[in-house]
């Protein structure tokens, strides 16, 4: 579906700055019995509104096909990761005086690792997550998680069985939304509306331009999160942010609290990443134009250095293979011509495909084992 308003103001005063051309859908790995089997590429164009600033893709994929069809993402695989979620439950439960039996909702919630902190903080806790696979290993675990999207038909189940929430949380959720009215509606209908606290945390867009993070540019990130757009929509529905928190995440993420408005006094830092916005000047068409320059620049010089090193015959190896590495690979057009192979913590990713450029994926033993031979 191509997007032709603003997801955020409605306003059809959109311009395109960025254009990756055509991409898989980042967490479509294929088997390798598949590798003849047709894949289904779609347009990766990064679009800014002129109304109220707002960064999103002009095209949406289906939802069913992005996080319905073996979804490979588990979030809770690294000791960094497992650290960063038991901060982010703990320090929320401190700063919120969350008490034994307070309800904390996960959107998104993966394999309940953020849950999970949660309940050792003696929470009641439920998960919301539309993969099927993912959604197994999660309650298997013991957390207790709806198989489905964050939909009215969950929130009335949510409600039914334990309802109103103090903390709903959504991690690396908020900006895959296509209908964000719908989303912040149904938050309202499950939160209290006294002390309830919505928190989500997503990669943010100054630093993807500092920092030349256009890998995090995929089908699954609809929106790219600057503040003041938020702020300006979130008053549509009489929510206010009440902190911001930067973390050092996925290339550098910001944790935004939103509660009812008047529930909770302002934080400093609200304003403080508001002004900073502002002298960044984010909605400058010649400085989203710059960005893209850098960009096509970095290609460039990519492809050139691993064309001197095959050249050398060095063997090229991927390390690990996110969602973010499949953005880079199908831009670059980086095939099995340059890597060897790539390889991969996840057990859900081994042995499979990466989408696009089919190089394939292994254990990480692969590698340790290859560096003890040397």
């Amino acid at each position: 579906m191509i997007l032709y308003k603003c997801r955020l103001c409605d306003k059809k005063n959109m311009f395109k700055f960025l254009d990756l051309g055509f991409h898989p859908p980042s967490d479509q790995f294929k088997k390798k019995k598949e590798i003849d089997f047709p894949t289904l590429y779609y347009p990766l164009k990064v679009y800014s509104c002129k109304s109220c600033g707002f960064k999103q893709l002009n095209y949406v994929v289906k939802p069913e096909i992005l996080y319905q069809q073996n979804y490979p993402y588990e979030s809770s695989l690294t000791m960094t990761g497992k650290k960063h979620w038991k901060e982010f439950a703990d320090s929320t439960v401190k700063d919120y005086n969350l008490t034994k039996n307070d309800l904390a909702v996960d959107i998104g919630s993966n394999t309940g690792v953020l849950l999970e902190s949660f309940r050792n903080n003696r929470l009641k806790i439920v998960g919301v997550d539309p993969a099927q696979n993912i959604c197994k290993i999660a309650n298997k675990k013991g957390i207790p998680t709806i198989n489905s999207f964050f939909d009215q038909k969950a929130v009335r189940k949510i409600l039914k069985m334990h309802g109103k929430a103090k903390i709903i949380t959504g991690t690396n959720v908020f900006a895959h939304v296509h209908d964000l009215k719908l989303f912040l509606n149904n938050i309202k209908k499950l939160i209290d509306k006294t002390q309830g606290v919505f928190v989500i945390e997503v990669p943010y867009f100054l630093n993807l331009m500092k920092n030349l993070e256009y890998d995090t540019i995929y089908h699954e990130h609809l929106s790219y999160i600057t503040v003041i757009p938020l702020i300006k929509f979130l008053r549509k529905f009489n929510l206010e942010v009440i902190d911001i928190q930067e973390k050092d995440i996925h290339g550098g993420s910001i944790r935004i609290f939103i509660s009812g408005k008047g529930n909770y006094k302002k934080k400093k830092s609200v304003n403080k990443i508001c002004k900073t916005e502002i002298k960044a000047n984010l909605n400058s068409k010649e400085i989203l134009q710059d960005f893209k320059k850098k960009v096509a620049k970095n290609r460039l010089d990519l492809i050139s250095l691993l064309i001197r090193l095959k050249k050398a015959n060095k063997n090229i190896v991927a390390l690990s293979a996110p969602a973010k590495g499949m953005t880079l690979l199908n831009y670059t057009k980086l095939d099995s011509d340059f890597l060897d192979y790539a390889t991969e913590k996840s057990k859900i990713k081994q042995d499979l495909l990466t989408p696009g450029v089919n190089i394939p994926v292994y254990s990480d033993q692969k590698i340790l084992n290859k560096m003890i031979r040397e």
